[in-house]
């Protein structure tokens, strides 16, 4: 495997994984919150947006990391070595 496979991966997973884990969110805060407001309205209250915007920002993370993650293991399984590009990338 090249860095081909591995940006396509590695991106590819943790893009997707991101616009799951938005959905994820607003299905359940749809559910959880009995109301109409729009936490992305402009004249949505200060404290649900903010709200709003900490859960997904929660869950977008978390979902990229593990994505990104089981992708390198994958490819390290595959190749026999760790994508260059985590390799070299600093924490």
């Amino acid at each position: 495997m090249g860095p081909l496979a591995w940006k396509i991966m590695g991106t590819g997973g943790a893009v997707l994984a991101g616009v799951l884990a938005t959905k994820v969110v607003d299905l359940i805060w749809s559910r959880a919150v009995q109301d109409d407001v729009n936490p992305k309205s402009p004249e949505a209250p200060i404290n649900k947006a903010v709200l709003y915007a900490a859960l997904t920002g929660l869950a977008v993370g978390a979902a990229k990391t593990l994505t990104t993650r089981k992708a390198a293991a994958y490819y390290e399984a595959s190749a026999g070595h760790l994508p260059e590009a985590i390799r070299d990338e600093a924490v």
